[in-house]
């Protein structure tokens, strides 16, 4: 019995998707029905609980991964090499906290993988073979923030000719009192919700994520603001590139452009930070005029102090699985150390230099999750990799250019040509319908079709609505077909 359910799901993760991206309300109230209102006193067996899984709980699952019409959220689906791998790590249960030679080989494949990361994204190991790999984007970005904000502040001791404390030792509001400093801000161009989310937590403050865009592109900087307020006396700066808008797929900078923030950062002892969450993926493009304006967008990452990315995205392995990339690997171990546990020291290691993750991230025990990452890794490749993209910008580009043509819809952001549009287009389509009534509920109806996902947003301060295409599974022809389908048959109606 346990080996035909296992063949089933497998069936089913990698063959084709039949049902509804949507699960329907009946199968959603017959789940809801069917979860215990109580603790049963005795346990009902392992048979049961796999049929009330597979028959009540799995139909009201949405398409998600599964689905390559599901254009929601940026999410990925999970490759053959990945699910085969992330079955394994579920088998064997292991917990990749410590770096133990002599014990397992499961930090050394972590490292390992970062390191064929680093690769992929055209790295240089001797800077990039570091970091760790995190829950997501969010988790990634905290990281991030956390190490900038250890080292802008000592930074500005250094300046003062002071010598303090890191924030994990001595905390946050001891440190600022101690450099008279009033706070730490971020500062940023259309950031995504997960780094305000991350200045929340860390103490920075919501409110100190400031805007430093260009008043007729809300991508740009506006680098004389930004220097003014690298200038400021009173507080101390970590800058944050948007390598990737959330709705719009496009960049905020380029090679140029980084490299005078870069100096700028330099000058005033501000930390870099990207959050590369999918953008980072367009370094992997070759070179030529079809990407070359997304390949330029993602250009100059190699000039940041930190970068964070998902795997759960576009690199197509499953939740949750981010990672992040740092230069000065020490400032995470004074964040991040796990203090006062002898029992949780490594060993001795004839190995290279790996440490162990609890001391340079957030959690102290953790998943393998490194595996399903360097299985696909290996299984697609630099190349395999780069045609998947291909494809996903393929698709986006032939909705767009649909888009563009329709005389009921219009294209976002707003550009001068068609040709344009399509140069920029990575892997997002955003647009809204040109009747108000229809463009308020147009995510709506296009889920209601349950035939494709999408994601309803905001955009020049009207309804949007957003195609995220991330998912492996992606066949451009077929799926440019089932896409304009649907945006005409929801224009009809």
């Amino acid at each position: 019995m346990h080996d035909q359910v296992l063949q089933s799901l497998w069936k089913v993760a990698q063959g084709k998707w039949d049902t509804g991206v949507l699960p329907s309300a009946e199968n959603l109230a017959r789940a809801r029905a069917s979860l215990p209102s109580t603790l049963p006193e005795k346990g009902v067996g392992l048979d049961a609980v796999q049929q009330h899984i597979l028959n009540d709980i799995v139909p009201a699952f949405n398409g998600g991964s599964i689905s390559p019409n599901y254009y929601g959220f940026i999410t990925g689906g999970v490759t053959p090499a990945a699910l085969f791998a992330d079955n394994v790590v579920s088998a064997y249960d292991q917990n990749v906290q410590v770096h133990l030679t002599n014990h397992s080989i499961v930090t050394d494949v972590e490292f390992n993988a970062l390191g064929l990361l680093a690769d992929l994204f055209e790295l240089d190991r001797s800077q990039w073979h570091n970091g760790t790999f995190t829950t997501g984007a969010t988790a990634s970005n905290i990281l991030g923030l956390a190490c900038g904000r250890e080292y802008v502040l000592r930074q500005a001791a250094d300046q003062k000719g002071l010598q303090v404390k890191s924030v994990g030792e001595s905390g946050l509001f001891e440190v600022l009192h101690a450099l008279g400093l009033s706070g730490i801000q971020v500062l940023s161009t259309l950031p995504h919700s997960s780094l305000v989310k991350a200045a929340g937590i860390l103490g920075i403050g919501r409110a100190n994520v400031r805007n430093i865009a260009q008043s007729e592109n809300p991508l740009k900087f506006d680098l004389e603001q930004l220097e003014r307020e690298l200038a400021r006396t009173d507080k101390v700066s970590i800058v944050a590139i948007s390598s990737g808008e959330v709705n719009t797929g496009r960049f905020a900078t380029t090679a140029e452009d980084l490299l005078q923030i870069r100096q700028l950062c330099d000058k005033y002892g501000a930390w870099l930070h990207a959050d590369g969450a999918f953008g980072i993926f367009g370094r992997i493009l070759k070179d030529g005029p079809e990407f070359a304006t997304v390949k330029r967008g993602s250009q100059g990452l190699e000039l940041m102090d930190s970068i964070t990315g998902d795997g759960h995205k576009l690199l197509n392995v499953p939740y949750d699985c981010g990672f992040f990339f740092c230069r000065h690997p020490d400032l995470a171990v004074n964040v991040f150390q796990n203090a006062n546990a002898a029992y949780l020291a490594a060993g001795p290691s004839d190995g290279p230099a790996i440490p162990s993750p609890l001391n340079i991230g957030i959690e102290n025990s953790r998943r393998f999750r490194a595996l399903p990452v360097y299985a696909s890794l290996l299984f697609y490749g630099k190349n395999g990799y780069r045609s998947m993209l291909e494809r996903q910008i393929a698709l986006a580009r032939g909705i767009y250019d649909w888009i563009f043509d329709h005389p009921e819809y219009v294209a976002l952001p707003r550009t001068s040509s068609k040709a344009d549009l399509l140069d920029q287009t990575f892997m997002s389509v955003l647009f809204r319908a040109k009747d108000d009534t229809l463009n308020s509920q147009l995510s709506q109806k296009i889920n209601a079709t349950s035939r494709m996902f999408v994601s309803g947003t905001s955009w020049d301060g009207a309804p949007a609505t957003r195609v995220a295409i991330s998912n492996w599974r992606v066949d451009v022809e077929r799926d440019l077909q089932l896409v304009t389908e649907v945006l005409d048959e929801v224009v009809r109606s």
